[in-house]
């Protein structure tokens, strides 16, 4: 243990884990040394646990020399199998090596890990402890069914801090943030985090051994011509003016994307943290480099404009199946992530047992803060495109099914309830409308993993789903209204009649000299 005036990342407990015995905290070296052991991280803010699987994934590359590109495809799958073969986990010596390299020290006055300590002297005052942590009310905004409030801003444990500088550099809001002067640049204003708004896929083996090997995303580029340094690898403090480093791989594009400078400030203990500045870290424009944990949708347009599936806490992992299963195909409107491509390749009991763990953060693109969630698969990659082509393509059949009916439904509800009241069109769905559609999406699920297992054409299974939820959803109105009733009755009906074509595809109509 560190003395009491330090707090180390890489040896005070901080990290919540589960093993076969129950649950209790480590540090960074104790994650990973203890990975073999380990089943799972147990820590409650999915961002957080996102954010932490990032690190340990490049720590784990560093220490097992998976991190260099000069491997070709062969050899590093050939050494990552025979790490997957030990039954005692990361080498012992590798591990400490590494560890004794670099400072983590979460207050150090010259190299605090993940923070900048020039910010004592580049902002005019902090931000505030309530500013770092979310959830908690901070500024003007109100303190609605909360304690906290700027003039009653309670310290908050070490390691909890911690969690949040790290959720505030891979999920940050952009907009105003407290001022920062660098050199001849003054901004009140920061860019959102790389991560924020998304939903990441991580494989998850039986051990976190397994998960953090399966989740090392493989070198794909020509030749990388600068070396690759994680935040506190780097030999010197970034400059905020400067363009930004490629990035590289592994160690930048994991966890070296961040838009966001911080700084805790300790208490008399460093137990605590009592305050925290932070603001922006580069102005610069964003580089343009895909995480390998996300979900891309392709765009249409010339070039195609990858973009990163956005999270949302009411649309259910299954969802997703598809995006999942599917190898990268041009034909398809998404691309499962990058690190997926990697998976085929695992030793079989490994690959057999892998599933996939889902963490969400449901943010807008500025400041708003909906939910985190998270989410566990069943072993899937038996269901891949590689290995089971016809249940992969069921899988996509079902999933295009279930959405498109869902549309379908929310297009014929906003109709029905037009004809029953005679309105002007809207652009907000009215109650019946997000009633049935939820209903929908709450039996959808036993429908879709019932249909894995059966021919039965899929529309025709979620047109009766949707005709039940939205029966279900207008059964008081019916009852009492006979024109809300002809219209349901109608909008029943045309839930199984194929949608027609769109315009441009339609064939034109022949006439006659």
């Amino acid at each position: 243990m560190t003395p009491p005036d330090r707090f180390s990342a890489a040896d005070d407990p901080w990290i919540d884990v589960r093993d076969q015995h129950g649950y209790h905290r480590t540090g960074l070296r104790g994650l990973i040394l203890d990975a073999h052991t380990i089943e799972d991280l147990a820590v409650a803010a999915a961002p957080a646990a996102s954010a932490i699987l990032r690190i340990a994934t490049v720590l784990a590359a560093r220490i097992t020399g998976l991190d260099d590109p000069e491997l070709n495809a062969d050899t590093w799958n050939r050494h990552r199998s025979e790490l997957l073969a030990r039954t005692d986990g990361f080498d012992t010596d590798a591990v400490n090596t590494y560890f004794a390299k670099y400072s983590f020290d979460v207050f150090d006055p010259l190299r605090p890990w993940m923070q900048d300590p020039r910010l004592r002297e580049q902002c005019a005052k902090p931000s505030g402890i309530n500013t770092l942590v979310f959830g908690r009310p901070a500024g003007n905004n109100l303190a609605w069914l909360s304690p906290h409030h700027d003039q009653a801003a309670m310290p908050l444990p070490t390691g909890e801090a911690l969690q949040h500088l790290l959720i505030h550099h891979y999920y940050g809001a952009s907009g105003g943030c407290t001022s920062r002067t660098a050199g001849t640049l003054t901004c009140p204003r920061a860019a959102a985090g790389p991560l924020r708004g998304t939903v990441s896929f991580h494989p998850l083996g039986r051990t976190l051994y397994e998960t953090l090997l399966a989740g090392i995303p493989k070198f794909t580029a020509d030749e990388q011509s600068e070396p690759d340094h994680c935040p506190w690898e780097e030999p010197q403090l970034p400059d905020p003016q400067a363009p930004l480093p490629p990035a590289t791989w592994p160690g930048r594009r994991l966890t070296g994307m961040n838009r966001h400078s911080v700084l805790l400030v300790p208490g008399d203990d460093a137990s605590t943290v009592t305050n925290a500045y932070l603001t922006w870290s580069t102005q610069q424009p964003r580089l343009a480099v895909t995480d390998p944990y996300l979900v891309v949708r392709t765009g249409t347009g010339r070039p195609p404009q990858a973009r990163p599936r956005r999270a949302d806490a009411d649309r259910a992992w299954w969802r997703e199946l598809d995006s999942l299963v599917l190898a990268p195909d041009e034909q398809h409107a998404t691309r499962r992530p990058e690190v997926f491509d990697t998976l085929n390749d695992l030793p079989p009991p490994v690959r057999k047992s892998l599933r996939v763990r889902v963490h969400g953060f449901d943010q807008d693109t500025k400041t708003i803060q909906r939910r985190w969630y998270t989410a566990i698969t069943p072993p899937l990659l038996a269901w891949s495109q590689e290995h089971d082509p016809a249940r992969a393509n069921r899988i996509s059949e079902c999933c295009t099914a279930a959405e498109s009916t869902a549309s379908r439904l929310t297009f014929l509800t906003n109709q029905a309830w037009k004809d029953t009241c005679h309105a002007a069109p809207s652009s907000k769905d009215p109650s019946w409308t997000a009633t049935a559609r939820s209903l929908y999406w709450q039996q959808a699920e036993a429908a879709f993993w019932h249909l894995l297992d059966t021919d039965t054409p899929a529309r025709i299974t979620f047109a009766d789903t949707a005709a039940r939820a939205l029966r279900t959803a207008t059964a008081s109105v019916r009852f009492r209204h006979r024109a809300a009733a002809r219209a349901i009755a109608k909008a029943v009906d045309a839930l199984y009649t194929p949608p027609p074509p769109p315009a441009h595809a339609r064939t034109p109509d022949a006439h006659c000299d």
